[in-house]
């Protein structure tokens, strides 16, 4: 069967088992693409004319469909920013807006700190963002930080970041020109309420308590410590915004995007930590 046609008759499937995407993909087109090609070791760009032999991954595909398992899990691997990562259920699948940002921060930064780590992506692509920087990788599991050194390794970066176990700043020390946080932001009603195939991850790379924000909020109430006079503070927190504003009002985000803030420390000068949410 020619790879073109493998790939066509992969998204049929996978659109009439209506599985639910968003790791990495959004719909049966592009998901069946990257499980094809990197199930049989395929660059992005092969040649679609060739043939190839289907049976070699067809239990790949039979799995999608049955058990709802991510592609990135099947594959244990995941790519953001152009750059492949090893990732297992021990991480969330990578997938932060913040890959796509580093470039629009007009800094020159030479202390970086990711908070919640998990597979390392964000610290390895600070580190490349930022040839000068040195970073700090920090996160609460240490099951994390195992898989985190995988991927330092796999880019090269073992002398440039360096991976921390922590609960937030609990056990960071010095100051940062530039804190980065992709940090469990998932409500808990909506916890309930998530696809198959978002179960499979980590509850405690998802949860962020009753309206997402208990672990943003701590975040906000630390930074000001930890970041240089001239510090930034970049932050994802998913839909949150009106939340976020509502339990922060006396503090004026600024927003990269939707889901992803930048504050200033001068931002956060004179702020009390943020109120706890009603009923949290």
């Amino acid at each position: 069967m020619k790879l073109r046609e493998f790939i066509h008759e992969t998204a049929q499937r996978l659109s009439r088992a209506k599985l639910h995407y968003g790791h990495g993909t959004d719909n049966a087109r592009d998901e069946a693409a990257f499980l094809v090609l990197r199930g049989l070791k395929l660059p992005f760009d092969a040649d679609l004319d060739q043939e190839v032999d289907a049976a070699r991954i067809a239990p790949l595909v039979e799995r999608r469909i049955r058990e709802r398992l991510p592609a990135a899990y099947l594959l244990k691997e995941a790519w953001l920013e152009g750059l492949p990562f090893h990732v297992d259920r021990r991480v969330i699948i990578p997938r932060s807006h913040i890959a796509f940002l580093f470039r629009q921060l007009k800094i020159r930064p030479r202390r970086v700190l990711d908070l919640c780590t998990g597979s390392g992506c964000l610290a390895i692509l600070a580190a490349r963002a930022f040839p000068d920087a040195r970073v700090d990788a920090s996160d609460i599991s240490a099951a994390a930080l195992a898989l985190a050194a995988r991927n330092v390794a796999r880019h090269g970066m073992e002398k440039r970041v360096r991976l921390v176990r922590s609960d937030l700043f609990a056990k960071i020390d010095g100051v940062y020109d530039l804190i980065v946080s992709n940090p469990p932001y998932v409500s808990t009603p909506s916890m309930r309420r998530l696809p198959r195939e978002y179960r499979y991850e980590p509850g405690i790379a998802l949860a962020g308590g009753r309206d997402g924000l208990d672990l943003v909020a701590r975040i906000l109430a630390g930074a000001r410590e930890r970041l240089t006079p001239s510090g930034l503070l970049v932050c994802e927190i998913g839909e949150n915004r009106k939340a976020l504003e509502r339990r922060c009002p006396a503090i004026d985000f600024a927003w990269l995007r939707p889901e992803v803030f930048v504050l200033a420390k001068t931002a956060l000068a004179g702020q009390s930590a943020p109120r706890r949410a009603r009923g949290g």
